[in-house]
């Protein structure tokens, strides 16, 4: 069963999972002192490194094509973010299974 201390633990599993700058840098916390990260900008910053990943991997593709990269780099950089997207996904259907078990849950 999920829990709400699951999609918080998922999150910050993900720090340590290799996923190329995925919610590499500290997040702003709320105004109400409490520590606790801005859900709105974590889920930015993951976007916006997921994003990064793949424009790194498009320019180290288009590197290739004109002769200047390895095609090591190509696929390292491919790898990088085919893992930043996989686990933005698993994070995803993990807070929805989250949601879901929630409103199950009788008031």
């Amino acid at each position: 069963m999920a829990t709400p201390g699951f999609a918080a633990g998922a999150y910050a599993s993900i720090q340590g999972m290799g996923a190329g700058n995925l919610l590499r840098k500290p997040l702003a916390s709320t105004g109400a002192g409490t520590g606790s990260a801005d859900f709105s900008a974590m889920v930015g910053k993951a976007l916006e490194a997921t994003a990064d990943a793949g424009r790194k991997a498009d320019a180290q593709t288009a590197s290739v094509a004109m002769g200047r990269s390895d095609i090591v780099d190509v696929v390292t950089a491919v790898a990088e973010s085919e893992a930043a997207i996989e686990t933005l996904v698993a994070v995803r259907d993990r807070v929805i299974a989250a949601y879901e078990e929630i409103m199950r849950m009788p008031v």
